[in-house]
């Protein structure tokens, strides 16, 4: 469409030029008459008819009685002002249609004309170039669309792939990204995310569902034979109060091996978030670090609270949460730790974040087994001697992921630091 209009001005523009050319012309012409002087006229039209031909351009000058004075073409009748005649008018065989002018002067009668025949040569490859390049863009968009068809086909299977190898258990097959940051690079990378989410949710099924079977066999395999030696007491009249508030004791810890994991489920699944509101992270860490600095002083031990400026910082969350993630941490340090060990819990914020830590002097956790303290009923205590269900970390793992904060086990020199980043509200 804008090559048709623009051929259409193209065209408008040409004839308004070609009229202009023609006046301009028998203005020239017609200057050369002065009263009661024809022959400079006559010289002036037999010039101009010797050096144009009148497929050309025609020139013809009538006398008052209609004879032929000069020109290039024959006498013709020709209204006066501006027409379009047909070649065969002038007295040629053959040729375009001629755009003529015609006026009196002094009695007689000029004509100035041109031919078509130029314009419709400029028409037509105008034309041709119009057509050539519709030709090159309808082509070009024809390739080009068939490219990023094909392009966008073979990323679109890629997608199917992963997603069919993915439900046929592969869960770590990931979509292929082209790094170009257009919409599909957009999708894919959030489908990643989607089945890296999913691929840790299973494999953290699968964990805790083996560390579960392992963990609790060692409890019940104890409450059986508290059971058992119950019976065989009970069998000889003897007293088994002992043995019944073991087992009671054996059955709270199962139980709350059972309620932390499904605290644990209950935060990942999000079901807590409708309980969010703006909370002041210092005022949770300083109510932690109140009730746990007698309990550090009574263990021989040091509590200290630090931030760098008077920021509160405010932020999205669940107070009791958020609350139940620092006590974990500062009763993991306190129990541990050896004596004279500081316990520090810091807050600071840069442009985006809040950065809470809980930091001590302890003797740390190797390098290799930072990462794998947040699995579910994981223990450095391979032996299970010293209290503890290995949920602790956990706990704290899945409340950080809850408020979108990042966690870190980094090294103090010596001792451990968690280090947890916030984003501000």
């Amino acid at each position: 469409m804008t090559g048709l209009a623009a051929y259409g001005l193209m065209k408008r523009e040409l004839a308004r030029s070609l009229d202009v050319s023609i006046r301009d012309t028998y203005s020239v012409a017609a200057s050369t008459f002065s009263t009661n002087d024809l022959e400079d006229l006559v010289a002036a039209v037999s010039t101009y008819s010797a050096l144009k031909r009148p497929e050309d351009q025609v020139f013809l000058l009538l006398g008052p009685k209609g004879e032929k004075l000069a020109g290039n073409v024959n006498a013709a009748p020709v209204e006066p002002g501006i027409s379009t005649i047909p070649a065969a008018q002038l007295g040629m065989q053959d040729g375009d249609p001629v755009r003529v002018m015609a006026g009196s002067i002094g009695g007689n009668r000029l004509i100035v004309g041109q031919s078509y025949r130029e314009i419709d040569r400029i028409e037509q490859i105008a034309l041709m170039s119009f057509i050539w390049a519709s030709v090159i863009i309808v082509a070009t968009v024809i390739l080009g669309g068939s490219v990023l068809a094909r392009r966008t086909q073979q990323r679109l299977d890629s997608i199917e792939q992963t997603m069919v190898e993915v439900s046929a258990g592969n869960l770590l097959r990931r979509i292929p990204i082209r790094g170009n940051g257009d919409d599909i690079d957009v999708v894919s990378t959030h489908m990643n995310q989607a089945l890296a989410r999913l691929s840790g949710l299973v494999e953290g099924m699968r964990q805790v569902s083996a560390d579960i079977a392992h963990d609790l066999k060692t409890p019940l395999n104890r409450l059986g034979l508290t059971i058992e030696r119950s019976l065989q007491r009970l069998e000889k009249s003897k007293d088994v109060e002992d043995f019944m508030f073991d087992a009671r004791d054996e059955i709270a810890r199962i139980n709350a091996t059972f309620e932390a994991l499904l605290r644990i489920s209950q935060i990942e699944a999000g079901a807590r978030k409708t309980r969010f509101k703006a909370v002041s992270l210092w005022d949770i860490m300083s109510s932690v670090a109140e009730i746990y600095t007698d309990v550090a002083d009574d263990n021989l031990q040091t509590m200290k609270l630090a931030r760098v400026d008077g920021d509160a910082c405010i932020i999205n969350g669940d107070r009791e949460l958020l609350t139940q993630l620092f006590v974990n941490l500062v009763e993991n340090a306190i129990t541990h730790c050896p004596r004279d060990t500081t316990i520090i819990l810091s807050l600071s914020h840069d442009a985006d974040i809040y950065r809470a830590s809980v930091s001590d002097n302890g003797s740390g956790i190797p390098e290799g087994e930072r990462e794998l303290v947040f699995r579910r009923l994981y223990r450095l205590d391979k032996s299970r001697t010293t209290p503890g269900s290995g949920l602790g970390l956990s706990l704290v793992k899945a409340i950080a992921d809850l408020h979108a904060a990042s966690i870190a086990l980094e090294d103090n020199h010596p001792g451990l630091r968690v280090a947890l980043n916030f984003p501000k509200a």
